[in-house]
């Protein structure tokens, strides 16, 4: 074989392995390809981002009042006796069963058997009583004591699985408040840490608090149904401004916001075929709160002319872009015995000029609009201080975070501030005479407590509708609207609640599809 052979040889060997070498490498780079597109399409079906608009103060709920907190940890973290579903109904969740004595007084709860807290230790019989009392102990700060847990007088524990509550008074709400995120059980080794490092039962446990952006939980592997659970890593991102939500929705840093506040970017979202949007109802009551204790507010007359200054529809498509109800009582439309009284006080700039002159108000008064971060409250602010303007009160604006206004207003130290209560079937506030906005009835606090100790139906529902006449004729406060929730999803997620009957996120019942 000639020289001039083999070279041809070679060059075809040569060019045949380059050919060979090159598929291979191209084969390779498409598998890396393919390899990291799964992997990256494996991380996305069991991690979720959660936008929430406000970072909470501490994550026990049982000892701060914020919403927010339950947002991040109710039926994630700590769990209660029962549950409150998306659609308002009650069902089991530590307690498996109840029975109800015929005086409406003894609730007879027999506990699921064999769950464990994140810390080791048993939840049972013994865990229920240590957290109920503390909810009752003097000194508590539990937003619920009041209402649920002084009503309590005696907590009986005859075995481990089974607790019994006598009550003073009959309460048909029990099993609904016991689902709130202020009765959630919490353990006796760890409740004291449970503001900075939450241990509860849940499917989730607390991973990282990185203070101004962000909290982290991991799946508790010991969870009593964890092979249920899809969502291995949850991070709940705290994102208040409407721009930023958006940017961050388009960007894919976070899968979903379930309660926006209403942001009127969110519109651009309904046409992108990547996205899913829903709107859904609250039990929400957007409320300009008057302090009641302080002059001239003190005067059921002054108080009733801020309501007949405020131009409620105005206010809701100014503030919330229309994506909300008008109320006139401390009820939303999806609590039992509603009442709509928002005709007792329509808006009449010359009927509130009248009262005020009538007040002996002198005007301009000159008073203080306390407004927390949230955009319903800042944007409506300023259309509340308009309105203000055209009967003669001067509302100097004063924005404040969430932390001064926890500290600050909601310790009583304001003249008038706006809020959404979001808690459902909260008008217990109304009988604690030191709650924040001061208000002290008597014939509020006698309706409340027949409501209480009435077990017919027919007689809870006409109680229910007298109490929601009373503050409402007591001008309490100024009741604007009740928000719609609409929320954004990217396409894909599943198990997102599209309403709120009280403000949680059940990352267990999430997946993607």
């Amino acid at each position: 074989m000639s020289t001039k052979t083999l070279s041809k040889l070679d060059r075809r060997h040569c060019l045949k392995l380059s050919l060979t070498t090159l598929a291979s490498a191209t084969t390779l780079a498409a598998l890396c390809a393919l390899t990291a597109g799964a992997a990256q399409a494996q991380q996305r079906k069991d991690a979720v981002v959660i936008g929430i608009t406000l970072e909470p103060p501490a994550l026990d709920p049982t000892t701060a009042p914020s919403a927010a907190i339950g947002e991040i940890v109710h039926y994630n973290i700590f769990e209660g006796l029962t549950k409150i579903n998306a659609d308002g109904s009650v069902t089991p969740l530590l307690a498996e069963s109840w029975s109800l004595s015929d005086d409406g007084k003894v609730y007879t709860f027999k506990l699921r058997q064999g769950v464990k807290f994140q810390d080791g230790e048993d939840c049972d019989s013994a865990a229920v009583k240590f957290s109920f009392e503390r909810a009752k102990a003097e000194g508590s700060t539990n937003k619920a004591k009041k209402a649920v847990f002084d009503n309590v007088t005696q907590i009986a524990t005859p075995d481990k699985a089974t607790v019994v509550l006598t009550l003073a008074n009959p309460d048909g709400n029990l099993l609904f408040r016991l689902g709130e995120n202020t009765a959630v059980i919490v353990s006796s080794k760890s409740a004291a840490t449970g503001a900075t490092k939450p241990v509860g039962t849940g499917p989730y446990k607390f991973d990282n608090w990185n203070k101004g952006t962000s909290v982290t939980l991991s799946k508790w592997d010991g969870y009593r149904d964890a092979a249920a659970v899809k969502i291995n890593r949850v991070t709940f991102r705290f994102i208040n401004d409407a721009s930023a939500q958006v940017a961050a929705l388009m960007a894919g840093d976070v899968d979903t916001f379930p309660r926006s506040g209403n942001n009127p970017g969110f519109d651009q979202f309904k046409g992108d075929a990547k996205f899913v949007v829903t709107q859904g109802p609250t039990a929400g009551k957007g409320i300009m709160t008057i302090n009641n204790k302080k002059k001239p507010f003190d005067d059921v007359r002054v108080r009733r002319a801020l309501t007949y200054a405020i131009d409620r529809k105005a206010f809701i498509d100014g503030a919330l872009d229309g994506q909300g109800v008008p109320i006139g009582s401390h009820f939303a439309p999806t609590d039992a015995g509603y009442v709509d009284l928002t005709g007792l006080y329509p808006h009449d700039v010359e009927k509130a000029k009248a009262l005020l002159k009538e007040a002996g108000v002198v005007t301009p008064l000159n008073v203080t609009l306390t407004l927390p971060p949230p955009s319903y409250a800042r944007k409506g602010g300023e259309v509340l201080a308009a309105q203000l303007a055209k009967v003669g009160i001067n509302a100097k604006i004063e924005n404040v975070e969430w932390a001064q206004w926890l500290s600050g207003a909601f310790k009583g130290n304001f003249d008038l501030t706006v809020v959404n209560h979001a808690e459902p079937l909260d008008y217990f506030q109304y009988t604690n005479t030191a709650y924040y906005w001061g208000y002290d009835s008597k014939a509020f606090r006698d309706l409340a407590a027949r409501h209480a100790a009435s077990s017919k139906p027919a007689d809870r529902t006409r109680l229910f509708a007298d109490m929601q006449r009373q503050i409402a004729t007591d001008a309490v406060n100024v009741y604007i609207f009740n928000p719609s929730q609409v929320v954004v999803s990217r396409k894909g997620l599943k198990g997102v609640w599209p309403s709120s009957p009280i403000f949680a996120n059940d990352v267990s019942a999430m997946s993607w599809q």
